[in-house]
């Protein structure tokens, strides 16, 4: 693979870009690293190491993290701090009324990006992933949450100039990316599309049945919040709305 880590901008290397960022914004108190155990957090973790500023890293539970991710930051990165979640997701679905998706993430907002309030929070976003993450910048502040800033000091790199640092660095990663993922997430997180949530229910049964089960308390409550589900139909049907994208519980309704 060519090494486009290489690449330069204004005569330098992306490193040495990203590394100058993080430099350039440490903040008194010193950074909070996001810490996912993904392909862009352990980049952005050896980036703030080699820029030698103050950081702690926080690995913020789902309940619903793949064991192979979990298993590979005790690991290897055993300073890495947990940060455990007010609820289990399942319990926030019934606190919703409804499952997470692709457009409503409350999930991510509620699990994954609660902690860091106050500080200078470091993230490994970039431009390449979504057309939302597009309008992001390399510094900037919360919306949601005052005083809580974000630094993305790989925001401009590609997905070949991660993986070709991670090689350059020799640096372990999880063993999913061998298996064929692309991205590491939450079991059966929307963003993976219908193959990915496919997969995850048949490699981890125990977790679908959990989803199965949160959806038939929701279903059973009668709340009717979850608009777009289908109602009169059982838990199996509304999952397969949910991993298809919302259609065939959809049609059924229409057609009724």
């Amino acid at each position: 693979m060519l090494n486009t880590i290489q690449t330069t901008i204004g005569g330098k290397t992306l490193v040495d870009v990203a590394i100058s960022r993080i430099v350039e914004h440490e903040p008194p108190e010193g950074y909070y690293v996001a810490f996912s155990g993904g392909k862009d957090s352990i980049v952005v973790l050896d980036l703030v190491q080699r820029a030698g500023v103050k950081y702690d890293a926080h690995f913020s539970q789902t309940t619903v993290d793949p064991p192979e991710v979990t298993s590979y930051i005790k690991t290897h990165y055993p300073e890495v701090i947990w940060e455990k979640p007010r609820m289990s997701m399942f319990q926030l679905i019934m606190k919703k009324g409804m499952l997470p998706t692709r457009q409503i993430r409350f999930c991510c907002s509620e699990l994954k990006e609660i902690g860091g309030r106050g500080r200078t929070v470091v993230t490994g976003i970039r431009w390449e992933e979504s057309r939302f993450r597009a309008n992001r910048e390399v510094f900037e502040e919360s919306r949601r949450v005052k005083g809580k800033m974000f630094l993305n000091p790989i925001i401009d790199w590609t997905t070949d100039d991660v993986w070709s640092y991670i090689r350059s660095r020799g640096i372990p990663y999880c063993s999913l990316y061998d298996e064929g993922k692309t991205r590491i997430g939450c079991i059966m997180c929307p963003l993976q599309g219908e193959k990915g949530m496919r997969q995850d229910a048949e490699r981890y049964p125990k977790y679908y049945r959990a989803y199965r089960h949160a959806i038939q308390r929701v279903i059973s409550s009668g709340d009717r919040r979850s608009f777009g589900w289908g109602w009169g139909h059982s838990a199996d049907e509304v999952l397969e709305w949910w991993i298809t994208g919302g259609h065939p519980v959809k049609k059924m309704v229409e057609d009724r």
